[in-house]
């Protein structure tokens, strides 16, 4: 509704989990460096937690869309599946086939592919997203997997993000073995308010039509003050608030957000 009047292409504010958008905040940076250590040098498995709309997912598809062509991947959303089920999945996502009738199948044939892949130089990479949502049974069988490796190094590596409560659920005493191999972990952090005020430009300037030289539209310092406030730095709340606010400038017919227009705005989406 209000691209047209600030001369946007696209909606800069969107929740969705988009990597063209993707905003390279120092705890961004860092664990997407721990991604890359991690899968690079074969370690097994990844753990990446952080709360809900720190832009976990998003860091997840753009480390997916920046991998080389020697490395294969399986992405697991919203893995609400039985062990079995899971491994299912995982094998389709890499697009082993055959006749799989049973786990033992199952497990044989992704031990083949993954023989053959690293004697052509290939890493495999299976990334399990919202895995604070795996059961017992399911981890284990991730555990098991992991058990797949040469006598000098891993065939699978595997990486596990969730939110916060991942960590508990690792530290149950039947899953120790699987918690001590977790070799890479990294949480990440929402974003300071230097980063908040660099975020909503980048965003702009990603979304800004190419008529432009820089966006029409522009947050004064105490709009980002506020935001940042009721935000509390995490991305998905920022994009909410900014959306909100610029269709609020947009219907007063601004291209200044200030304060006002964000505190006003907060009060449809329920921030405090």
């Amino acid at each position: 509704m209000y691209k047209e009047y600030y001369q946007l292409t696209e909606n800069p504010f969107n929740i969705t989990s988009d990597p063209d958008f993707f905003f390279s905040s120092l705890h961004h940076r860092e664990a997407y460096s721990h991604l890359q250590y991690g899968i690079s040098q074969r370690k097994g498995i990844i753990v990446i937690t952080g709360e809900i709309g720190t832009g976990k997912t998003t860091l997840c598809r753009t480390f997916l869309n920046r991998l080389d062509d020697n490395t294969k991947t399986a992405l697991i959303l919203n893995p609400n599946f039985s062990a079995l089920q899971l491994l299912q999945l995982i094998v389709k996502d890499l697009g082993i086939q055959g006749r799989l009738r049973n786990k033992f199948d199952l497990v044989n044939a992704l031990n083949e592919f993954l023989l053959n892949e690293s004697s052509l130089g290939n890493n495999v990479v299976i990334i399990v997203d919202e895995a604070q949502n795996l059961g017992v049974k399911q981890l284990e069988q991730i555990r098991l997997l992991s058990n797949l490796e040469t006598e000098k190094e891993k065939l699978l590596q595997i990486v596990l993000i969730g939110q916060p409560e991942l960590h508990d659920l690792l530290k149950l005493p039947n899953l120790r073995q699987l918690n001590q191999r977790v070799s890479v972990r990294y949480h990440i952090l929402p974003l300071s308010k230097d980063e908040l005020h660099e975020y909503i430009v980048h965003r702009l300037n990603i979304a800004n039509s190419p008529i432009n030289l820089t966006p029409k539209v522009t947050f004064s310092n105490e709009a980002i003050n506020a935001i940042y406030r009721l935000s509390k730095g995490t991305p998905r709340m920022i994009n909410i608030i900014c959306d909100r606010a610029l269709l609020a400038g947009f219907a007063i017919g601004t291209y200044t957000i200030d304060e006002n227009i964000v505190y006003e705005s907060v009060k449809e989406v329920g921030c405090k």
